[in-house]
């Protein structure tokens, strides 16, 4: 089956099925280069959704990814950005191997197809030449021989009139004779003319057309198969990432399998285990009995002496202690906003005193008063307030508690033993390199590296009493602790120390209730309250007592934790004044409450109310 014989004469039908054919073979190479754009543009997408997704460096959120959850989560984001990478590779491949090879290959195609067009056109307008020339030939001789008839029918004519000279008979005779021989010739010039055009008509259709058609098929099967090809290298390229794609999607399964919810709460209870032992039972308090109320063995006033039970502050007993209470209601109760309160608004001023005539100062001290007291009478304990004020954090982790301490502190002692190794090793290294120069002085100046070996002597002397100083502290927690001591070092569930150095190292970091620092270390024993008294005040359902109203002068947007947002002209409830920190505490239902800026309210406090003050 050739194209030479079949179609021998479809030589512009060929050509058009040709450029069709080429046509096809662009518009495949346009498909596989708009695929590898989606490739590239998925690869990216996919890369950014895994960045966007990973912890950032130096936070708490990848503090979080200890636990095997978090850890399956990140395996899974690293797979993703993984898998985003064999998407890269389709492209990259599909774009050498396939679009940049048939762009290349339909250039030559191109190239190759004008060629054999060309010689095809020549061949016609051969044949077409020959033509011509049989068809000029064949009118001469057809032209001749009407000559010779006419000058044969003259000459008989003349011959057989009497009346015409035999000078014009002759005449007519060598005319005829004339015509007949030009008529000879051109039957002859015909004949070979007719010949050879018969000669190149058949080479055109048997020999040349062929060749050309041939050529031309060729030419076009060749593309068939390259394209074909490439359709097979289009599936192979997806091919050859399934197995990688296939690991990536194993990794994930893998890291799915890998979560243990025992390790992740087992890494909960390292992470939030306080050291605290829990509360022990509160004894019976028998009111009927007309005598003075007994103080309970558990209580804080006991386990500091008998003498100091006077100092009770009063209020019901509730039964209820402060480890118990809601972590965001003890804040609340105890701190103010971090942040200092923002001036008013420019717009307008406050047209009312903030603190205007109140009533006696009561014996009771405020609420966060005496807890922050009662904080201070333990080692190196800070105030609640000033931390989350954003006070800086002790060196010695002295507010966190005693098992999260324990943590930090050996995380402390084993950074700077892996320092005090990088400095001794440095130190080795300069001690061999000066024994060198020693030996070998052209090498260099073994006093050049005195200089900075004692930088290093002095930097490892540094780290190792930074060491002692956190070894000491971290020995004296663990000794604290419920699994490294007596029992008997907890009353109600409150840590309480009563070793003499750490109390005298607690001194310097004793604050008192608005963050300033006191010298007064009797406070410690002076401030010695009962379990019962002071856990009322922590009472989870029995919220402060109103101290008188306040109008908002302005609206606030509370956006920090323990703020809380008014709007202008709102009249809400006091629940505790300013205390000097420019923040004053206040209540709009029972379960809303909060700070709001002292300059943005208009306080009108009741003169009999509990907690106000009188100010002279």
């Amino acid at each position: 089956m050739s194209w030479g014989t079949e179609l021998w004469d479809q030589f512009d039908n060929l050509e058009k099925h040709t450029q069709w054919g080429i046509d096809i073979l662009e518009k495949y190479i346009k498909f596989v280069k708009e695929r590898t754009e989606i490739e590239l543009s998925y690869a990216k997408q996919l890369r950014n959704l895994s960045k966007k997704y990973q912890p950032k460096k130096n936070s708490k959120e990848e503090e979080e990814y200890r636990y095997t959850a978090c850890k399956a989560f990140l395996s899974t984001l690293n797979e993703t950005n993984d898998y985003a990478g064999q998407h890269e590779v389709i492209s990259e491949n599909m774009t050498s191997q396939i679009t940049v090879e048939l762009a290349r290959y339909v250039q030559e195609l191109k190239q190759e197809r004008k060629s054999h067009f060309h010689d095809g056109r020549k061949a016609q307008q051969h044949i077409e030449t020959c033509w011509k020339q049989l068809e000029s030939s064949k009118r001469r001789f057809e032209r001749d021989c009407k000559e010779a008839d006419r000058a044969q029918q003259y000459f008989e004519k003349m011959d057989a009139d009497i009346n015409v000279t035999k000078a014009d008979v002759e005449k007519a005779r060598q005319q005829a004779q004339m015509r007949h021989q030009m008529a000879e010739d051109s039957k002859a010039d015909y004949s070979s003319i007719l010949q050879k055009f018969n000669h190149e008509q058949h080479e055109y259709y048997h020999t040349h057309i062929p060749n050309i058609f041939q050529k031309i098929q060729e030419m076009e099967e060749r593309r068939i198969v390259r394209i074909g090809e490439s359709v097979k290298t289009y599936a192979e390229l997806d091919r050859q990432v399934i197995p990688i794609i296939g690991k990536c999607l194993d990794g994930i399964v893998k890291a799915a399998e890998s979560i243990d919810p025992k390790n992740d709460s087992q890494l909960a209870i390292e992470a939030y285990k306080s050291g605290f032992e829990p509360p022990g039972d509160i004894e019976f308090e028998d009111y009927t009995q007309p005598m003075k109320r007994t103080v309970s063995d558990n209580s804080l006033s006991n386990s500091r002496g008998e003498g100091k039970s006077e100092l009770k502050f009063g209020g019901k007993s509730k039964g209820k202690l402060w480890p118990f209470i809601k972590k965001n209601k003890l804040m609340s109760l105890l701190t103010s906003p971090h942040q200092p309160p923002p001036p008013p608004p420019a717009s307008a001023s406050p047209s009312a005193v903030p603190n205007g005539p109140q009533s006696p100062k009561q014996q009771k001290e405020p609420l966060s008063h005496r807890f922050n007291e009662f904080m201070t009478s333990k080692p190196k304990i800070h105030c609640f307030r000033s931390l989350k004020r954003g006070g800086a954090t002790p060196e010695d982790f002295s507010n966190l508690p005693p098992e999260q301490r324990r943590k930090k502190l050996q995380q402390k002692v084993d950074e700077l033993n892996k320092e005090i190794q990088k400095e001794m090793d440095q130190r080795d290294a300069i001690t061999k390199m000066k024994d060198v120069y020693l030996k070998n002085p052209q090498m260099g100046d073994p006093a050049s590296l005195d200089h900075k070996l004692a930088e290093v002597s002095q930097n490892i002397e540094k780290l190792r009493l930074e060491a002692q100083k956190f070894e000491a502290w971290l020995a004296e927690v663990e000794g604290r602790l419920p699994a490294r001591s007596e029992q008997a070092r907890r009353h109600s569930g409150m840590y309480d120390v009563q070793n003499p150095p750490a109390v005298n190292n607690c001194a310097q970091d004793r604050e008192s209730p608005d963050g300033s620092y006191t010298e007064d270390q009797s406070q410690e024993s002076e401030v010695k309250v009962l379990a019962t008294d002071f856990d009322d005040e922590f009472d989870d359902e029995e919220s402060l007592p109103a101290i008188g109203t306040c109008k908002a002068l302005y609206t606030f947007e509370g956006q920090n934790e323990g703020t809380i947002s008014v709007a202008e002209g709102e009249t809400l409830y006091v629940i505790e004044e300013d205390k000097g920190d420019g923040w004053t505490r206040i209540r709009r239902s029972e379960d809303e409450e909060g700070y709001v800026p002292t300059s943005y309210v208009e306080v009108y406090l009741d003169k009999n109310a509990k907690g106000a003050k009188t100010y002279i």
